[in-house]
């Protein structure tokens, strides 16, 4: 186990997005603009990385048969300090996530490395491993929004990026935009990790 695999695993060869397919609710609903993506990833980020801290911590005291409520509630106080944070700091950016915020609670990516990883390892791998997967999660995000927002407003961060006369494409920033974009990424993915193993 080397600290560089460990954080890197979560950018490409395992990223939660694009080749594990994990957290596909947030990642579909919110990822109409990058401010949104930017703000969910850094939420689930923090989340992430603090679950995986505690987790590790008190992994040899709490018993096999009742780990998942208790991974669960950890897990919740986390996202209630992130939640509230957001609301005093960020008020425009809460609102605008909505429900997705409270929803990280349950978000697969968050349980499944608390399960798989956090539970087995040491303090400082788990909160490698949480930052890793983490900072995977924002940059899909940051590139699921990025396509949407420019070709559904024609702009990036709220800022204009294309000429007046840009007609936007509106599906792109509606629930079938966001299927289009990850699907189209997901298959750039698959065919570069194709044409690596034919060269």
């Amino acid at each position: 186990m080397n600290i560089i695999g460990e954080f890197t695993k979560g950018l490409y060869k395992e990223n939660p997005v694009f080749r594990l397919v994990l957290g596909m609710c947030p990642t579909l609903a919110v990822s109409t603009s990058v401010e949104n993506g930017i703000g969910m990833g850094v939420a689930a980020t923090m989340v992430l990385v603090s679950s995986n801290l505690f987790i590790s911590l008190v992994r040899n005291m709490v018993p096999k048969k009742i780990r998942i409520p208790i991974f669960i509630v950890i897990v919740a106080t986390f996202v209630s300090i992130v939640e509230m944070l957001m609301q005093a700091y960020a008020p425009a950016l809460h609102k605008s996530l909505g429900i997705f915020v409270p929803l990280i609670v349950v978000n697969c990516i968050i349980l499944g490395r608390a399960e798989a990883f956090a539970s087995k390892n040491n303090v400082f791998y788990s909160v490698i491993d949480g930052l890793g997967m983490g900072i995977g999660f924002t940059l899909s995000l940051i590139l699921i929004s990025t396509i949407r927002e420019f070709l559904g407003n024609g702009s990036f961060y709220g800022f204009p990026v294309l000429p007046a006369s840009y007609k936007p494409v509106l599906v792109m920033i509606l629930p079938p935009g966001a299927f289009l974009t990850l699907g189209y990424v997901v298959g750039f993915f698959n065919w570069l990790d194709q044409r690596k193993k034919r060269d």
